[in-house]
């Protein structure tokens, strides 16, 4: 059975023991609760993981899913730029645990993680700020700092890329291990 697009929760949630469900996101946010039954494999690891995602693909359906489904959409694209059918989870984990479901956690203590989006978010902002205030009070030149952030933000969204994503996501908070309930990288569900 193959399929592309999008599920919503309640069409997903019955299907969800022959869907193998890979997550998108960090293997920090994935570890702060994800689909049970999902495995982790970052968005930004998809190109060196397509042998993986294509033999996941041969036994059962792809579900990609991520916070909120914008990450889930693009890995859609991008696994069908390589001839792999996947569908992207309609509103994320927030939509699953909105409509009641449970969310899977790897043993031990929950660790509160932002999402990416947060992060980016904070971080752009402290910048401009931090680019402001050494401006008006160390050199003018700081404010060189804002300008630049802004032009990354505008580039951002031109493109649909973000440059600050990459390299947060590759922050030992956001790269850390997961355990064996969802081994960070490995394809199938």
């Amino acid at each position: 059975m193959s399929m592309s697009g999008f599920l919503r929760v309640d069409e997903a949630e019955p299907r969800l023991a022959a869907l193998n469900v890979v997550d998108v996101r960090t293997p920090g946010e994935f570890a702060s609760g994800h689909v049970p039954g999902a495995v982790n494999v970052p968005l930004e690891r998809f190109e060196s993981s397509l042998a993986t995602l294509r033999s996941a693909a041969v036994t059962g359906p792809l579900l990609l899913v991520c916070a909120s489904g914008a990450r889930s959409e693009k890995g859609v694209a991008v696994l069908a730029s390589h001839g792999i059918t996947a569908a992207g989870l309609t509103g994320g984990t927030r939509a699953w645990a909105a409509a009641g479901h449970r969310l899977a956690h790897p043993p031990g203590p929950v660790r509160a993680v932002w999402g990416m989006e947060r992060q980016v978010r904070f971080t752009a902002g402290a910048l401009v700020l931090l680019g402001l205030v050494l401006g008006l009070l160390a050199h003018p030149a700081f404010q060189l700092l804002s300008a630049g952030i802004a032009g990354g933000l505008v580039f951002s969204a031109l493109t649909d890329t973000c440059g600050m994503a990459v390299v947060l996501g590759r922050l030992p908070l956001n790269r850390r291990p997961v355990s064996p309930e969802g081994r960070s990288g490995s394809g199938t569900g």
